[in-house]
């Protein structure tokens, strides 16, 4: 090759605009009603009319692995949260001999996400309904979180349905009305309306003693639904039900709780409703765990209090060999 025809091939080398660093791809959208993301359980979804819309509400029924001994555990889940961060408690209670139900409450998870008028009494109400279509007579009951002040009111509106209660570090042990300023429901949807990941994971990490990469998939789920054309839905169904936390304690109704109770409480946990509007002061009386579970299991007729140390909110998912340690325990008496 001549020189006069291998200098415009190196002038057009010399002159190529260097690659693009591939950039990063952003998480993919998520739907609010979790289409697409596996179940630990294959799930059923329950026909519902409520306040004049067709909804339906999505179960797991997981029937025994183990010997079957005849009795049926509900689960109910936190308000951050849905019917699948239940899955290993789902499988020890199977392998135990348990039959296990856990709905996505409505307004959560697989379920449908209507703007309701909510309340404990209409969602203990649908889930008592499910447990007709199911032909589950009676249950445990246990309540994780907001699961807990569901699964107080369940038992006190269907005492005869509720063998036990179980409550695993329970918001709701303190009436949030006395200390927590009132907050409109449009006011909360406004923000619900500003999510970030990084905002999503330091709220995430307030639920734990120690940090985890297996906590992460909770994020990615919270976020991701973010990303959904549907999300401003969801964030007025999270409002609404901030709402119905802070304004339909169940505190004041422990004493009237016939069924015996479990209290399993993660004596790290701080978790209250509404801390970003509670002044210091106020804020260092609230989610105070140790002192909240002595109170309640005083406050419950027939209590057995469990204390786990070193644990924070969340204990079938941070110390989940403790928890089902307790939860066994407690049922096999």
């Amino acid at each position: 090759m001549s020189l006069s025809r291998t200098l415009p091939l190196l002038a057009a080398l010399s002159f190529a605009p260097p690659a693009l660093a591939q950039a990063p791809q952003p998480p993919e959208p998520l739907g609010i009603a979790l289409e697409g993301y596996p179940s630990p359980a294959p799930l059923s979804y329950l026909p519902v009319t409520l306040q004049g819309q067709d909804l339906r509400m999505a179960y797991m029924d997981v029937p025994a692995t183990g010997k079957a001994n005849g009795r049926t555990v509900l689960l109910l889940h936190g308000k951050n949260f849905f019917g699948a961060y239940w899955r290993d408690t789902i499988r020890a209670l199977s392998q135990a001999g348990y039959r296990v139900v856990v709905p996505d409450q409505l307004g959560f998870g697989h379920s449908s996400k209507p703007a309701l008028d909510y309340s404990f009494y209409v969602l203990a109400a649908q889930t008592k309904r499910l447990l007709e279509q199911l032909g589950v007579p009676e249950v445990v009951v246990v309540g994780h979180s907001m699961g807990g002040m569901l699964a107080t009111r369940f038992a006190r509106q269907y005492p005869e349905a509720t063998t036990h209660l179980v409550l695993e570090n329970p918001i709701g042990l303190e009436d949030y009305r006395e200390l927590v300023p009132w907050r409109s429901t449009e006011a909360l949807y406004k923000g619900q309306l500003e999510v970030s990941e990084e905002g999503v994971r330091a709220y995430h990490k307030t639920y734990y003693v120690t940090w985890r990469p297996e906590y992460e998939e909770w994020v990615r789920v919270h976020f991701r639904q973010s990303l959904s054309a549907e999300y401003p839905r969801l964030a007025w169904v999270s409002a609404a039900t901030e709402q119905m936390i802070y304004q339909q304690p169940v505190v004041h109704e422990f004493p009237r709780v016939t069924a015996p109770v479990l209290l399993v409480i993660g004596q790290a946990d701080r978790t209250t409703l509404g801390r970003a509007r509670v002044s210091p002061e106020a804020l260092a009386k609230l989610g105070q765990y140790p002192e909240l579970g002595k109170r309640a299991a005083r406050a419950f007729p027939k209590a057995t209090l469990v204390e786990l140390p070193n644990v924070g909110h969340i204990p079938h998912v941070e110390a989940p060999g403790k928890w089902h340690e307790a939860l066994l325990g407690f049922l096999g008496k």
